[in-house]
């Protein structure tokens, strides 16, 4: 069975932190099924996640357009349209706009948790176009 979306048709989430916006086109409530995390992520200028990291997770970015920094603990490194990021499981990461960026994001598998080092419980907080409030774990 092969599941199409059009990012229109599914719900948009935006951070209660302003700046960012993501549509998941694979996730649990979508397709049935934890193994994987997958969807489009949109920054403003300026807009960054928490310092974090993800137990039991691997997940990568490939910017589409726009430019930004990837900061580790290896140091801060500029990222632009092309490049493609891979954050092995609970490496420390925070993802900055420099520029607007737009980027893909994979995780894998679905069944980790979120340890904000450098940030508040706010920035895992998203709300859905629809009203309801999606946190991420």
């Amino acid at each position: 069975m092969a599941y199409i979306f059009h990012q229109d048709e599914l719900p948009k989430l935006k951070s209660v932190v302003p700046g960012r916006e993501r549509v998941f086109f694979v996730n649990k409530e979508l397709a049935g099924m934890d193994d994987m995390l997958a969807g489009i992520m949109r920054y403003k200028k300026g807009a960054a996640s928490p310092y974090h990291l993800h137990e039991n997770c691997e997940h990568f970015y490939f910017i589409i357009e726009g430019t930004g920094t990837v900061e580790t603990p290896d140091g801060v490194r500029e990222v632009k349209a092309g490049d493609l990021i891979f954050i092995p499981a609970a490496d420390q990461h925070r993802l900055r706009a420099t520029q607007a960026l737009f980027y893909f994001e994979f995780q894998a598998p679905n069944r980790f948790q979120t340890v904000i080092l450098d940030g508040t419980d706010d920035d895992l907080k998203w709300e859905r176009v629809d009203g309801r409030i999606w946190v991420q774990s």
